[in-house]
């Protein structure tokens, strides 16, 4: 009987423990991009906005965590073959298909819930993301540039609802530079995939629709776009007069930095297919996101304002 018990607490730890390494919890560091609009209204030292703002991406990161869940289910043929994937807990079968899609399907359910309690906006936000990335991994993950465009557009989704949250007005600059700067790491997780496996048509079928001239062209046209849309939004008269400062543009080296650094990542190292890990290994490129944000929370809160 006790021997019993004791499988039976050994499987469902075992299942606990493929659930959570399913949800990918080093990728939930993208969720800090639902702080980007309480930051850039100048809220965080407001506690109960900052409150709201961290619950909301909470709940990006239980949503996206079941995703990922779903994800690794339909893709769990493919991924088998794949060098690194094929360890994932769905694909090396640690994971039943049963527990791992209820699992999901709870967390879903019981995210979106709290989201709407929390904040309408917030909910339909949550709504939108959980619908486009079901669309993705059942259609839109095989149609060209568009399944870039999706992935990108998690981002988006993701500073939405933080504005939304704590209702603040969403600038629009926010929107732009947040779909440049992600559809610039798209692209590149794209050709790292292109470069880094040995068969990768076999893996992913929609990677026969790209080639790395092709990606490359994409990027070169990205990545001037975003430095450029970051520029002019640190020197705009108007975001001037709203976050009270007219040095923002103090900033723009790291962006510099930190784009030129990701580039030489990408090319030079192979390593920028997971923006994540790039992030967390790579000491220059996190010291740089790191100077950025303490130089932007040192101008908008500490400066004196512009006159």
């Amino acid at each position: 009987m006790e021997r019993a018990a004791e499988l039976t607490l050994r499987a469902r730890a075992v299942t606990l423990t493929g659930i959570i390494i399913s949800m990918r919890p080093r990728q939930w560091i993208k969720n800090l991009v639902v702080f980007a609009a309480l930051v850039f209204a100048k809220k965080l030292t407001d506690p109960a906005l900052l409150s709201r703002a961290t619950f909301a991406a909470l709940l990006f990161c239980a949503v996206s965590g079941a995703i990922y869940i779903v994800n690794d289910l339909f893709d769990a043929d493919r991924d088998r073959r794949h060098p690194t994937k094929s360890r994932r807990p769905i694909a090396a079968k640690a994971l039943g298909v049963v527990p791992a899609l209820s699992a999901a399907a709870l967390i879903i359910t019981g995210a979106l819930m709290a989201g709407f309690a929390l904040s309408p906006p917030l909910g339909a936000v949550l709504l939108i993301y959980v619908a486009t990335n079901a669309v993705y991994s059942l259609w839109l993950k095989e149609v060209v540039i568009l399944d870039v465009m999706v992935i990108a557009s998690g981002f988006v989704l993701r500073a939405l609802g933080g504005a939304l949250v704590i209702d603040v007005p969403i600038s629009h600059w926010l929107i732009i530079c947040t779909i440049l700067l992600s559809l610039f790491l798209a692209f590149c997780k794209r050709r790292q995939e292109l470069v880094g496996l040995d068969d990768p048509h076999g893996h992913r079928e929609i990677l026969k629709e790209y080639s790395i001239d092709f990606i490359d062209q994409m990027i070169n046209v990205v990545t001037p776009s975003t430095l450029v849309a970051y520029l002019l939004y640190t020197v705009s008269p108007e975001v001037e007069m709203k976050l009270g400062t007219k040095h923002l543009y103090l900033t723009v080296p790291f962006v510099l930095y930190g784009i030129f650094r990701y580039l030489y990542l990408v090319h030079q190292k192979g390593i920028g297919g997971n923006p994540t890990r790039a992030l967390l290994t790579d000491r220059p490129l996190l010291i740089c996101v790191g100077l950025w944000g303490l130089t932007v929370v040192a101008l908008l809160y500490l400066a004196v304002p512009a006159p």
